[in-house]
This record gives C-alpha cells, structure tokens and sequence, in this order.
C-alpha cells in the first residue's frame, strides 16, 4: 500500500524522441555546471541534473503543507503557553529549515539543473533534525522530575547540558562540511572533505540519539523496576500523581519516544546515504528519501504538535498559580504559573 502511494506521488518520466544535449565530462565541475546552466527537461537528460530524478512536486508540495502547518502551530503553541520555550525555540527553527528546504525542492521539480534548489534542500533537510533533537534533549529533565529523580542516573539538570552541547558539535559538523563542500565544488575541487564532515556530524548526531535513548530506557525501566519493590508511592513523587495519571502527559511520553525514534532512524539514513557520496545508490533514490525523510520526520513533528508539552504537562502547574478562563476555544492565561519543581531549559 506504502510503495503504491508513494508511485502516485513520484512523477511519470516523459519519453522524448528529440536528442538530448550531454555534459562536457572531460572538461571538469565548473563546465559540466555551466553546461547545466543552459539546460532544460527538454534539452538534457534527467540523469544529468543534480537530482538524477525528476523530484515529484506532489510528495514535496505534501510535506511543504506539512512542515508549514506545524510551523505556524508550534509558534501558536509557544505564545499560548508561554512555557516550554526551549522546545518551542528548537521545533520552530527546524520547521523553518524544513519548510526551506522542502521549497528548494519544489523549485527544483520545474528545474532539476539549477543549482540553487539543490543546494537549499540539502543544506537545510540535512541539518534541520539536529534542532528538532534539540527539542527533544530538553523534554527529558522534565520527565525525570514528573516521575521522580530518584529512578534517574544522573540529575534532572544534567541531561540538557550534556546533551544540547553534542547537538550543537553535531549541528556544527554538518554546517561546516556542506559549506566546504560547496567551495570545493565551485572552485573545481575534491568537496570529499566536507562530504566526510557532514557524515561526521550526523554519524555523531546518531550516537548522541542512542545515547539520550539509552538512558531513557535506563530511567524507564528503573522506574518500573522500584514501582514493583517499592510501590508506586515509594518510588514515584507523589507532587505529581495527578500530572502522571493525565491522558495528555501519556500521550506526550508516547509522541516523545515516537518522535525520537523518527529522527534516530532518519538520521541513520542519513548516515548511510551521504557515506555512499553523491553519487551513491541512496542519493538517487527519491523513494527512500520521501520514507525515510520527509515522512518519519514528518510525523515526529505531526505528534509533537498534538501531544505539546506546553498543552500535556498543564495539569501540573499549580492552581494558585495557573489561572485561566475559556475564551474563543484557547486558554487566557492571567498568570504565568510553574511545575512543581520546574527546571529552567
């Protein structure tokens, strides 16, 4: 069912009996980008454009749809909560990048040869997600506490500020290999340096996603484990019993391990594709991009928007705080409120 969608959104190739142009191989980068300056679809061959594809306009005009209603949500989210800023701050710079990116590709469907497009897409696909893990880092001290930092190995405190400064090395590999990939490409060079730069710093934005995974799965199961030797009331921080019992915060947990494990095995993907090079199986390959890109990452942020942490964890402000009365279907906030217990992002 999957494949036959994705064939009904992937472009139909047009069979021409006119000649087409071919590139000047043997004359280096800079005369095949010129050649490419000068061709249309009707002109050179498909496998000669930047894509080697014809990049389907209906998948990409989907998820443009997509990353820009998220977009617009998150920034609703961010000024109706005012809380949560941190997350709110890294999902919107990701939607952002995404909605860029999905742009350049759109451009690129009516002119694969331009470079322009090509460029916007892979820059900002390729790095948006280190954002939105971002976003995800920040959640994690919350849950700590909501559960009770007893089950934790480390302190609540910690995982923002071991994990956001790996986000950040990992974000600036990847800035630093495309920009130098793309000098060495218009200066007729080997761009393997950056290429290497950019795997690097998604192959460690992978190890850093397996990292916060595993301690999660850490805390989860020590949680579990002192529930069944100590009680829930022994092992869990009676503060927040009524926070824990919510169906907003259980849906917050599910669309957070959901939404961690989209972007772990996108950037996995990633990994794979940009090691193979440019001119690899993956990278021409538009159905594994639409799976494994646009619609995991997506959906990561589909369910991040429903299960908001700002909207999940409302029931655990305290009432003396948090006051507000329904007016035109959202919530006026009088006062700003806190978690019990709440840590700074």
């Amino acid at each position: 069912m999957l494949s036959d969608l994705v064939s009904v959104l992937l472009p139909r190739d047009d069979a021409s009996s006119q000649p087409k142009s071919t590139p000047p191989i043997d004359q280096g980068s800079n005369a095949i980008r010129a050649w490419r300056q000068h061709c249309t679809l009707d002109t050179c061959d498909i496998k000669y454009s930047y894509f080697v594809y014809r990049v389907s306009l209906p998948a990409n005009a989907v998820f443009l749809a997509i990353f820009s209603a998220s977009l617009l949500c998150f920034i609703l989210q961010a000024f109706l909560s005012r809380r949560f800023i941190g997350f709110s701050i890294a999902v919107i710079s990701g939607c952002i990048l995404e909605v860029l990116g999905y742009s350049g590709r759109i451009q690129s469907h009516f002119n694969p040869f331009i470079e322009d497009g090509f460029l916007m897409q892979i820059v900002c696909l390729t790095i948006a997600p280190a954002f939105m893990a971002a976003g995800i880092y920040l959640t994690l001290s919350r849950l700590v506490l909501t559960f009770g930092p007893s089950n934790s190995r480390l302190k609540p405190h910690l995982y923002p500020r071991i994990f956001i400064p790996c986000d950040v090395a990992s974000l600036m590999l990847q800035a630093a290999g495309g920009g130098i990939a793309s000098a060495a490409t218009h200066s007729n060079r080997s761009p393997t340096v950056g290429d290497n730069l950019m795997v690097a710093g998604i192959a460690f934005q992978v190890f850093t996603l397996g990292l916060f995974m595993a301690l999660s799965l850490d805390f989860a199961l020590t949680t579990l484990r002192r529930m069944k030797t100590l009680g829930a009331d022994g092992a869990l921080d009676p503060t927040h019993a009524k926070l824990r019992a919510s169906g907003r915060f259980r849906g917050f947990v599910a669309a957070l391990s959901l939404a961690t494990l989209c972007i772990f095995v996108r950037s996995v993907y990633r990994v794979v594709e940009l090691a193979q090079g440019w001119t690899g199986a993956l990278m021409g390959n538009q159905k594994t991009f639409i799976g494994f890109e646009g619609a995991i990452v997506g959906l990561a942020m589909v369910v991040l928007n429903v299960w908001h942490p700002g909207w999940c964890f409302r029931e655990g402000y305290t009432g003396d705080d948090l006051r507000g009365e329904k007016r035109d279907g959202f919530w006026r906030r009088k006062g700003r409120g806190k978690v019990e217990g709440e840590v700074s992002e």
